[in-house]
């Protein structure tokens, strides 16, 4: 490769980002084997004229309002809720998902909803032409008055027509197809994505615009050039969601102005995305009513309480080594389960194949649902359901004790008002204080204790 004066040859990690003088065979940052490639990297002249000047002098904390920053509220309140009440204006928000899941058309209807309202929307298109976003309006039945579409890859012309046109906010789909003169490598590369990505930080800034843009996702579920976005935005959402379901889970996991882990609740239909308004009572609207390997759980996702159903299913293994699957749990915490129902309970689950699932595609991460998950395998097991109107929460010990769950009454709250009329819950929870609920509470010291009350 040939290099000039002002360009130097680095390798950097296509995963992470991390950069270094030569080859390496393993990422020191972010462990990937294999995963460094040569690239030029342009060297930053020196100035000869000292130090550059400041673009704002420093202010004092203490001068400074303290009123909250206005914002922006849509009508779609599964959005607002994510992002903490409202867009707020300067804001960088990165939207990232499987293809396919939705992302385009969420903000195509995020950007018509605010179009409706009056509002100047530029939707920058760097992978479909304006004639395809227009026929994906018609058919969302969206009409794109105010909604300015621009297809451009060049991220400088773009940002110079947004200044002359002054939207009420940018969309970037996607970071990966735009690129920016100060960098040479091609689109999509890490040294374009960070430095696109800067200049939209900048811009936004600086504008007042909050800018929203999407991002693809690895193979492995992460945004392409992953942590390099992260560390930049201002806020992650996630969209997830089973392929084969009609529900969409938008998911905060970092929001500089609200709080993370908030989650809205969308049903993809024929008119695009449909917030669900009681999102509890359509995670559980098929249950059977003598489950047998079901329980449900009221987890807490952020702020808001949800009732999910847990399922297990339990069958003698045909290979050497059993199998354990999980479909939106957490692996670790499906082997604890089972390994304190085998040493603690004497339930023979060596040789069973055991398959965990939680109904509508949510992701159940907390460890107040491993009692749920015990009960649903242990009546998998015997053939027996549980108790019915019953929910159950707790997280397990590896002694076979339960251990208390917080924010116990908003659970309960959440479980009474969809008709369930029995709690089994840690007994711990009730030493203090015990909560105001209209609901029957069963109180349980150990595992064992709790499958009694809980499997007929």
């Amino acid at each position: 490769m040939t290099t000039s004066k002002q360009t130097r040859t680095v390798f950097a990690c296509t995963e992470c980002g991390y950069e270094s003088p030569k080859w390496l065979g393993r990422c020191p940052d972010c462990a990937s084997w294999n995963s460094f490639t040569e690239m030029a990297s342009a060297r930053a002249p020196r100035s000869s004229n000292g130090p550059a000047a400041l673009s704002a002098p420093p202010v004092e904390l203490s001068r400074l309002p303290a009123d909250d920053e206005p914002r922006l509220a849509l009508d779609l309140p599964e959005f607002d809720r994510v992002l903490g009440g409202g867009i707020v204006p300067g804001s960088l928000v990165l939207v990232g998902g499987d293809p396919g899941i939705g992302k385009s058309t969420l903000l195509l209807q995020v950007a018509a909803l605010a179009a409706t309202a009056g509002r100047r929307v530029l939707y920058l298109s760097g992978e479909e032409s304006s004639r395809q976003v227009k026929l994906r309006a018609s058919r969302l039945g969206l009409v794109g008055d105010h909604l300015f579409v621009l297809t451009e890859t060049n991220l400088g012309a773009a940002l110079r027509e947004a200044e002359s046109l002054s939207p009420a906010f940018l969309i970037v789909d996607s970071i990966q197809t735009v690129f920016s003169d100060a960098a040479p490598q091609a689109p999509g590369s890490i040294v374009q994505l960070r430095q696109c990505t800067m200049d939209l930080m900048r811009w936004a800034k600086g504008s007042g615009v909050p800018v929203f843009i999407v991002g693809h996702v690895t193979k492995d579920g992460d945004i392409a050039g992953p942590r390099l976005l992260e560390h930049i935005v201002d806020a992650v959402l996630y969209l997830e969601g089973e392929r084969f379901s009609s529900y969409r889970l938008l998911r905060g996991v970092k929001n500089r102005f609200g709080s993370i882990d908030e989650i809205g609740v969308f049903e993809m239909t024929g008119a695009g995305l449909r917030g669900v308004e009681n999102a509890s009572e359509a995670f559980i609207a098929e249950r059977a009513r003598e489950p047998i390997g079901s329980a449900v759980v009221p987890t807490l996702e952020g702020s808001r309480p949800l009732l999910v159903e847990i399922q297990a299913l339990t069958s003698p293994s045909v290979t050497p080594t059993p199998r354990r699957t999980t479909n939106g749990l957490d692996f670790s915490r499906l082997l604890l389960v089972s390994a304190v129902l085998g040493r603690r309970l004497g339930i023979a689950l060596a040789s069973q194949d055991i398959i965990a699932s939680v109904v509508g595609g949510l992701r159940v991460q907390e460890p107040a649902a491993d009692l749920a998950i015990a009960l649903a395998i242990v009546s998998s097991h015997r053939d027996q359901p549980v108790l019915a109107d019953l929910v159950v929460l707790g997280e397990i010990g590896l002694s076979g004790e339960l251990r208390s769950v917080s924010q116990l009454e908003r659970r309960l709250a959440e479980a009474d008002r969809l008709g369930f009329r029995h709690c089994l819950l840690p007994e711990a929870n009730l030493r203090n204080q015990r909560p105001k609920s209209k609901m029957e509470l069963l109180p349980a010291a150990t595992l064992r204790d709790a499958i009694k009350l809980g499997v007929s």
